[in-house]
């Protein structure tokens, strides 16, 4: 199986497709200096198999990566993906925390 992480900066979002076809989703809004993500979802068929923690490790690297943003963890997965990751605690933005 093959497995695609990327970001879609036109649609405000970060994918992950097997075999070519979305099996979760992250989506976020811009907020000046941070960045808020809004919403993560896996399709069901693919729920249970870890994909999400994966797609938001690879959102929170490629925030660090590209830009000096913080994340407000809007969606209750990412706030308890953060819970679950302290040593990437200094990528929340303290305003929220």
């Amino acid at each position: 199986m093959q497995k695609e992480l990327s970001h879609e900066p036109d649609a405000r979002r970060y994918v992950l497709r097997l075999d070519g076809d979305i099996a979760s989703v992250l989506d976020y809004r811009e907020l000046g200096d941070s960045v808020a993500f809004t919403r993560t979802f896996t399709n069901p068929p693919y729920r249970g198999n870890g994909l999400a923690g994966e797609l938001v490790a690879f959102a929170v690297d490629d925030v660090e990566a590209t830009s000096d943003r913080r994340i407000v963890p809007s969606c209750w997965y990412v706030g308890e993906w953060f819970d679950r990751h302290p040593d990437r605690a200094r990528m929340v933005d303290p305003r929220t925390a």
